[in-house]
């Protein structure tokens, strides 16, 4: 039975089958995308402190970055 090679052993090399764009009304590489679209269409992982409802956090996150669609997807709280 042959001996099977280690990884760091193993040589390997990069396959591209076609090269080819994006046309950009599909959209971008993240690291392209403009922050307005983070904002318009991301998700914000938040902490939320002690004191607050969620409703209301989600409220302030609304007014300071001027978007008209916020929510929250739950809460852990007692």
């Amino acid at each position: 039975m042959p001996r099977s090679s280690p990884p760091w052993e193993v040589k390997r090399e990069l396959v591209v089958k076609a090269e080819g764009e994006t046309d950009p009304k599909y959209g971008c590489k993240p690291e392209e995308r403009p922050a307005k679209e983070y904002i318009r269409f991301g998700v914000i992982n938040l902490d939320k402190p002690a004191g607050p409802t969620s409703h209301e956090v989600a409220a302030w996150v609304k007014r300071i970055l001027g978007v008209h669609n916020v929510g929250h997807g739950g809460t852990l709280e007692a």
